[in-house]
């Protein structure tokens, strides 16, 4: 049977069991909870992109909500690196499986870049 479904397909199958995965390990963390980035999310200043990373968005931000999108985002590479090496998978797999979930749970009014650029708000 395996061999039936094209290669397109079992990519597919695979990133829904990693998602799968992600979804049900304990403590696996949800970071759109992160109560830190609610404020500058709301203000606009900055916002989630496809990959899994928070980013800038306003480059006149204070220096405390630029330090935050620093220490954010090293921590979400070490997640991210982390699990990609548990699961055998691409970097990038796997900060688009927690960017899905941080989409689905940001706070309204949170700003998200797609990867051809263009911004949407929630």
């Amino acid at each position: 049977m395996w061999k039936r479904i094209r290669s397109s397909e079992r990519a597919a199958l695979l990133a829904c069991a990693i998602a799968l995965a992600a979804m049900l390990l304990p403590g696996a963390p949800v970071f759109a909870q992160g109560k830190p980035l609610d404020g500058p999310r709301a203000a606009g200043q900055v916002g989630e992109r496809y990959d899994g990373y928070v980013v800038l968005r306003d480059a006149n931000a204070p220096q405390g909500v630029k330090s935050l999108v620093s220490q954010t985002n090293a921590q979400r590479k070490a997640l991210y690196e982390k699990r990609a090496a548990e699961d055998k998978v691409p970097v990038e797999a796997i900060g688009k499986i927690y960017a899905q979930q941080i989409i689905n749970s940001a706070p309204k009014g949170t700003y998200f870049l797609s990867q051809s650029g263009q911004w949407t708000r929630r």
